[in-house]
């Protein structure tokens, strides 16, 4: 498995790393056909999908092969949760130089496997081709169980805003790698391979959410989609997020104030959704927030913080400077 990928081939490639592959029982007919069959007992599939390309998205010499294929399962595979559903299956797109090294795409496809085997997903195939810069093309599909889908438009006034899972880490995580440092290791972990509470999108979906949202572009910028999706108006309070010690100090050395982080930070893929206010939720769960009011007659429905524009950092936007 020496060499590169050109020296290999492209059927040779794909035997490769279809072989590192284990199916799962929702996976009827894995690669090797033109296409897989997955179950979807529910009748339904949810879908989505999502391209990741070399240096606007992953590093190689900040993250290894095998880290960018744990990031870039979950962040597929959370999305899939986000909807209330179980994820059951990956698919992927990979475009690769001729001369990258045989063993950076065979470890990609063991962080996906891995990833996958978290969620009680399988990669199931996809596609491989040549070119210039990495980029990864993936989808994921999931099964709903009989639930109804969590959309993000169903937010009600009253609801309470809660969300499960890290918030801030992986904006942390990137600050310390982009000032050349590897440490405090925690972070820049969350960074590399994120870990979004998979079990927690169908649980709150059994729980009464009346609507969800993954946080991969930043909390205010995500639940800015609930609130315009919903027609309301949404307030966050800010004493009621946790900011852990390390990440103070790490603001605090780089001249960030943590609560931007942990605002407006992307790619730690928590969830994030409405509730029934009185809704019984278990402790992994932080009520954060309220769905203060409508919004206004032919506004977009905003987030707030503590009752004031949120203005210091929105979250990731591709298109912007």
């Amino acid at each position: 498995m020496q060499g590169t990928v050109g020296e290999l081939g492209e059927f040779g490639l794909i035997s490769q790393l279809t072989a590192r592959l284990t199916p799962t029982p929702a996976v009827e007919l894995g690669p090797g056909d033109d296409a897989a069959v997955v179950k979807a007992p529910d009748g339904r599939v949810v879908a989505t999908t999502d391209v990741l390309i070399e240096g606007r998205h992953f590093r190689r010499d900040w993250s290894t092969a095998y880290d960018v294929g744990r990031k870039s399962a979950a962040q597929n595979l959370a999305d899939v949760a986000a909807m209330g559903a179980v994820p059951t299956a990956l698919l992927l797109g990979l475009v690769v130089p001729a001369d990258l090294p045989t063993t950076w795409a065979t470890e990609l496809m063991d962080g996906l496997r891995d990833e996958c085997q978290v969620a009680g997903a399988a990669v199931v195939g996809g596609d491989v081709v040549r070119g210039d810069t990495i980029t990864l093309a993936i989808t994921a599909l999931g099964d709903l169980q009989g639930r109804a889908p969590v959309t993000r438009s169903g937010a009600q006034v009253g609801d309470v805003v809660a969300v499960t899972g890290w918030l801030g880490w992986s904006a942390a995580g990137l600050s310390v790698l982009a000032r050349g440092f590897r440490s405090p290791r925690a972070f820049v972990e969350a960074h590399r391979r994120p870990e979004p509470p998979y079990h927690a999108g169908p649980a709150a979906s059994e729980l009464g959410a009346t609507a969800m949202v993954d946080v991969s572009d930043g909390l205010v910028a995500d639940l800015g989609h609930v609130a315009a999706a919903s027609g309301v108006d949404i307030d966050l309070r800010a004493a009621d997020f946790d900011v852990p010690a390390q990440m103070a100090d790490i603001g605090q050395a780089v001249g960030v104030d943590p609560l931007v982080w942990v605002l407006s930070g992307g790619e730690d893929h928590a969830i994030a959704a409405t509730f029934p206010a009185g809704a019984q939720l278990p402790a992994r769960w932080r009520v954060v927030g309220k769905v203060a009011g409508r919004a206004r007659p032919g506004a977009r429905g905003r987030v707030t913080v503590d009752g004031a524009p949120w203005d210091r950092t929105a979250g990731w936007d591709h298109f912007a400077d």
